[in-house]
């Protein structure tokens, strides 16, 4: 009973303290001087309450506008929407920091934390890839503007997980036109997609697919098309055969070489 009461006393008094404590906070948002709101911003970041660290680096960006606390400042207040996820307003204050101070010692870090709100921002491979385009260019830029830096190493990760998205996306897009039987666009999306992804974790794939699309196109095509068809289809075939790892694959692609040599010597070819 008596560590029951203790209890509710210590819950007690950590609550009276939280009313204290945001009753002040409210005082100093309300009246507070300059100078001890940026204080007491700077102590909130710094402990991590970005919550109530926004409200004050809010109110103070603006006076402290052509001080030489201004750049302090600035990095402080975009890092809180970066620390708080709010990766839309976090990247356009990183990138007016970098602007406003190109010589400042954070501007590596400010750049960095740009392009990486800037990915966690990007959709999904299925959807609209604009931010992930975006992403790509900024860790790209990065990259090459501080290839020794400290946070090289992220950003070859971020950079390598846009451009995974990428492939995912594009390669789906041409699988879809060979699930729907579309096999011109097909082959030319394939074609295309191994031109513009070279080393792709899809190029297996993308290789045997665009041999599948290209035997269909053939042996379903009229009769004076056929033989030029399956001369294109055994081209890939050769493409594929030659970067061939999966054992299943590559029983079907035999069986479609096979298939295309026998109805090639039936055309004479």
């Amino acid at each position: 009973m008596y560590l029951s009461q203790f209890k509710r006393g210590v819950c007690l008094f950590f609550g009276l303290l939280l009313m204290v404590s945001c009753s002040e906070y409210q005082q100093l948002l309300r009246k507070g001087e300059l100078a001890e709101k940026y204080r007491a911003a700077e102590t909130f970041y710094k402990g991590g309450d970005y919550k109530r660290a926004l409200r004050l680096f809010e109110q103070i960006v603006p006076a402290y506008r052509g001080k030489p606390q201004a750049e302090r400042v600035l990095f402080y207040e975009a890092d809180t929407y970066y620390k708080l996820e709010d990766f839309y307003i976090a990247q356009y204050k990183f990138e007016r920091f970098a602007k406003l101070y190109s010589k400042s010692d954070k501007k590596e870090e400010a750049l960095f934390k740009e392009a990486k709100s800037i990915y966690e921002l990007s959709n999904r491979y299925t959807l609209d890839q604009k931010e992930t385009f975006t992403g790509l260019d900024k860790l790209q830029k990065f990259i090459n503007d501080y290839p020794e830096g400290k946070f090289l190493e992220r950003a070859n990760k971020y950079t390598a997980a846009l451009r995974f998205k990428l492939e995912k996306k594009y390669y789906k897009v041409a699988k879809q036109y060979h699930h729907r039987e579309l096999y011109k666009p097909a082959i030319k999306s394939f074609s295309n997609y191994l031109v513009d992804y070279p080393g792709s974790k899809f190029t297996e794939l993308v290789l045997y697919y665009r041999l599948e699309s290209a035997y269909e196109l053939a042996i379903n095509s009229f009769d004076n098309l056929i033989p030029n068809r399956l001369k294109k289809a055994q081209e890939f075939y050769e493409a594929y055969e030659s970067r061939s790892k999966d054992k299943n694959l590559k029983k079907k692609a035999s069986a479609i070489a096979d298939d295309i040599k026998n109805r090639q010597q039936a055309f004479n070819i």
